[in-house]
């Protein structure tokens, strides 16, 4: 029997914006890879009254409805109470509950509240999922048609229950499997990559959907079918296509990250690099520093902001400053040139642009970027001209950058290859 599930997110905090719902799509596409088919997500504040409510509604339109949040110790804490009056269910105490709560807080000096004690209680006739890593347990409910499985909020108790527990229940389920892969896609936008992939957007099984992120596009690839094997095959043989089109427009898949990507290339190459940037304050060295391992091969990063720092670490001339200012592409690949030779690095890499909101004029306006790059002798140089506050001016810029090292660094490899 297939269902149909509904997200029911509980709590005032991601109302406010406070806390991002990150659960939430952890579940659907852990729920679409059993097979069961989310419809709706919502999300409702610590209410009794509104999450009785957002449970009448669920139950209308899924069999299946899955709340996370709502189940600490503290007074607002309301949802096991909540949907066990929903469900017209006395709470009962479970001693393995309580025990396992007793052993925690006395092995930490601290004797029981009564707040800590309601988390013990259960709906009565309700299956208990014990918690690894914290302290509220997890439950489901069955009644006639209607299922319910109430999960904590943290994310770091809700994935291993999920994993551990709630997917083997829900295997019984499955009619179906349904399978995803993300093709990461840099140095072009949304419009242009749908329009190069246009032939494959009303493909039914596998389905192909384009989304558009700062710096970068993704597309979806979806398979169903009855078993594994065959999903993987229909997404390999959809990516293959759309490969073949893109081409080195594809950095990555899933959750590998662009700069990832330019880590792998750099020790594929045995190249070192430098860093200097201006606009971009330090952005592009930290996006590359969240890679493990890149020590290996980042050997300096200097923040140069102003003229006089420029000139100071000796990146750039003063006649080139005076002659074509600071945002110009004479500037960046000096920049890139001088910190890979003060480095003695093969790769020299630097920004310079205006972020703004303020300072661009008619012939320099706001978002014009300049990257430079300097590799083994031979200098690029790439100018950007991106649009936005000046947050997204800076990660924008970087992402783009990145993706103008990456190219190189390919070109470099091949001609190395062929030479």
């Amino acid at each position: 029997m297939s269902l149909v599930a509904e997200i029911l997110a509980i709590g005032t905090e991601l109302l406010l914006g406070d806390i991002v719902n990150t659960n939430a799509r952890f579940l659907s596409r852990r729920l679409a890879e059993l097979g069961i088919e989310v419809y709706n997500h919502t999300v409702v504040g610590d209410n009794p009254k509104r999450i009785k409510e957002a449970l009448d509604i669920a139950f209308k339109r899924a069999d299946l409805v899955i709340t996370t949040g709502g189940l600490g110790p503290t007074k607002d804490d309301l949802s096991k109470e909540t949907i066990s009056e929903f469900f017209n269910r006395d709470l009962v105490l479970d001693n393995r509950l309580y025990n396992e709560l007793k052993d925690y807080l006395d092995k930490r000096n601290r004797s029981m509240s009564e707040g800590m004690k309601k988390q013990a209680y259960v709906p009565k006739d309700s299956l208990v999922l014990y918690n690894k890593t914290g302290t509220a347990p997890g439950i489901i409910i069955e009644e006639e048609s209607r299922k319910i499985i109430i999960l904590p909020g943290p994310p770091v108790e809700m994935e291993p229950m999920f994993l551990d527990q709630i997917e083997a229940y829900l295997e019984k389920y499955k009619e179906k499997t349904i399978l995803s892969k993300t093709l990461n896609i840099s140095g072009i936008g949304e419009s242009m990559a749908s329009d190069m992939v246009s032939n494959f957007l009303d493909s039914k099984n596998p389905t192909v959907a384009p989304y558009a992120k700062e710096g970068k596009t993704e597309l979806r690839i979806s398979a169903a079918s009855s078993n594994e094997k065959n999903a993987k095959e229909l997404i390999d043989d959809m990516e293959n296509k759309l490969r073949e089109i893109l081409k080195d427009h594809v950095y990555g898949v899933n959750e590998e990250t662009l700069e990832e990507c330019v880590y792998k290339l750099l020790k594929e190459n045995n190249k070192t690099i430098s860093i200097a940037e201006s606009c971009t304050g330090g952005l592009l060295s930290a996006n590359l520093i969240n890679v493990s391992g890149i020590s290996s091969c980042l050997m300096e990063s200097i923040v140069a902001y102003s003229n006089e720092s420029k000139m100071n670490n000796n990146l750039v001339d003063q006649k080139t400053l005076e002659e074509y200012g600071a945002v110009s592409k004479e500037t960046a690949i000096e920049m890139a040139k001088n910190i890979a030779i003060k480095n003695n690095t093969n790769i020299g890499i630097s920004t310079t642009g205006i972020a703004g909101p303020e300072g661009g004029t008619k012939q320099k306006p706001v978002g014009l970027v300049y990257v430079g790059l300097y590799i083994d002798g031979q200098t690029y140089v790439k100018e950007l001209n991106l649009f936005g506050g000046r947050r997204r001016i800076r990660t924008v810029g970087v992402a783009l950058a990145l993706d103008f090292l990456r190219r190189n660094l390919i070109k470099n490899k091949s001609l190395n290859l062929n030479s």
